[in-house]
């Protein structure tokens, strides 16, 4: 696949992971965007239930999580299978849930936004319309696992702008 600069890439799935208000939405817009690859935001595909069960300050549970996680890898391998490269939105914040997705995306790259908890709370606090509360940012730190070794991908500063962040990303993707 070709990205809308003329560069090769081999990766046609690539997940911006991170906890709520990491920024996923804004970097995985623009790079999608970049890539001309479909953008998916995951959070499109939570069912009633985990919404409200959020909205309400309640943590998922991994029972909540999981058939979500399985509709956000068929999106994934949906776009795929009609040739387009994504970008996906997602929390992604265990291994078992970045497994989940590799389970229909293999080559998936991960790209995790790394950021200390008193950013990100201010992040939270600056956006009302959050599906999450704040209240809920410590829970999602507490399940955060980050990228491991083995895992492919990459982690990036929060404290950058998405631009710097998107050119990074796409300069990664490319070598």
């Amino acid at each position: 696949m070709t990205s809308s600069e003329g560069t090769s890439l081999l990766v046609r799935s690539v997940v911006v992971m991170g906890v709520a208000g990491s920024g996923k939405t804004t970097v995985a817009r623009a790079l999608a965007a970049r890539l001309n690859y479909a953008f998916i935001d995951a959070d499109w595909l939570h069912s009633p239930e985990n919404i409200e069960k959020m909205s309400s300050g309640h943590p998922l549970s991994d029972d909540d999580r999981y058939p979500w996680l399985h509709s956000v890898g068929r999106r994934i391998e949906s776009e795929a299978s009609n040739q387009r490269g994504t970008v996906t939105a997602c929390s992604a914040l265990r291994r078992a849930y970045r497994d989940i997705l590799r389970l229909y995306a293999p080559d998936a790259f991960f790209v995790y936004l790394e950021g200390s908890p008193e950013v990100i709370h201010a992040r939270i606090e600056s956006r009302r319309q959050e599906i999450i509360s704040g209240s809920l940012l410590a829970s999602q730190f507490a399940v955060l696992e980050p990228l491991r070794e083995d895992e492919r991908g990459m982690r990036v500063d929060i404290e950058r702008s998405p631009e710097v962040i998107v050119n990074d990303i796409v300069a990664e993707l490319a070598s």
